[in-house]
């Protein structure tokens, strides 16, 4: 046997053999994951919007990458609690957060907020912007923005509005409508978007402004009373739904947002596929088209745009509270 032939094979398995250890190195999660089912957390009650998000990307998950994602809803704390629940994860891939927009918000309305959402989180997509509404119980006399207003004002305090808690977007947007208008209202939080619409459609409360994708099944039921929109412009699924600022309030304006994060430290290959998969799940026809309808508006940016944008929002958020004199409770 020729001496070079041996040295050459030898050479080969001593190769093979470092591969090998390489793989074994490798975080078993980073080669297989998922390899148990994952949960995604809402921090909000169904039917609110960012139930809806979650729940809509949710089976694609679960059918893309072969584990069932289930939805946790853990309402309470204008998002808190299920933000908190989240932050203290095991940063594996295992736990995920449907973040809204109180992530940016609830640190100019609270004086702790027991994580902090440039610094716990990993972004993996921003999946959603989404367009409030403001809805009333049928039995509630006004039938436009206009009669809302001169009502508000004939009985200031008296007329009762939900949020799904202090300092959540939709709360932000009801106190926007009452400052532009120069109108008071009563404030009655709830532990989440389902819970708050609930207390509308019950008629413990007149009115709320609230996400689409949870409040427009209802009025189109006959359940809710729609008197307008807080995007700039009318939406493609509800076109006969005026727009606040033409109906009344002009320049009002107010977004809802939602997007999906993991704990900080989670590994970054397995951002990086979620992203993947929960970016072409949101831009399938059937979904985007879905959210359309509703007043959503697909974004499925990449992490480090959706964290530039946190922290964008974080700033503005700030900014506003100083202007205004916003004191956190």
């Amino acid at each position: 046997m020729h001496p070079g032939g041996s040295m050459a094979r030898v050479s080969t398995s001593r190769a093979l053999l470092c591969a090998g250890l390489a793989v074994v190195a490798m975080p078993l999660g980073a080669q297989q994951y998922p390899v148990r089912p994952v949960r995604i957390i809402v921090p909000t009650s169904p039917p609110g919007g960012a139930d809806v998000v979650a729940r809509l990307i949710a089976p694609g998950l679960t059918e893309r990458l072969g584990q069932q994602f289930i939805v946790d809803n853990r309402a309470g704390a204008s998002t808190m609690i299920g933000g908190e629940a989240a932050a203290k994860a095991p940063p594996d891939g295992y736990t995920l957060l449907m973040g809204i927009s109180t992530l940016a918000i609830n640190p100019v309305a609270f004086k702790k907020v027991p994580y902090d959402a440039l610094r716990d989180f990993a972004p993996i997509t921003q999946a959603v912007n989404q367009t409030l509404m403001l809805v009333a119980h049928p039995s509630f006399p006004a039938r436009s923005v206009k009669e809302v207003v001169a009502i508000a004002k004939a009985r200031p305090g008296d007329v009762s509005y939900s949020s799904p808690g202090f300092g959540t977007n939709p709360q932000m947007g009801m106190e926007l409508f009452l400052y532009m208008t120069g109108t008071r209202m009563l404030h009655v939080p709830y532990r989440g978007g389902g819970e708050s619409i609930i207390a509308v459609t019950s008629g413990h409360v007149s009115a709320s402004v609230a996400s689409m994708l949870g409040a427009l099944p209802q009025v189109r039921a006959g359940r809710l009373r729609a008197l307008g929109v807080t995007s700039a412009a009318r939406v493609a699924g509800a076109p006969d739904i005026p727009t606040i600022a033409e109906a009344g309030v002009p320049g009002y304006e107010s977004l809802q947002w939602y997007g999906l994060l993991a704990p900080t430290g989670t590994p970054k290959d397995i951002i990086a596929r979620l992203h993947k998969e929960a970016s072409a799940i949101l831009r399938a026809p059937e979904v985007s088209e879905r959210l359309a309808n509703d007043g959503g508006t697909v974004v499925g940016g990449t992490p480090e745009e959706f964290g530039r944008f946190i922290r964008a929002e974080t700033e503005k958020w700030a900014k506003v509270a100083k202007g205004a004199g916003i004191r956190p409770e």
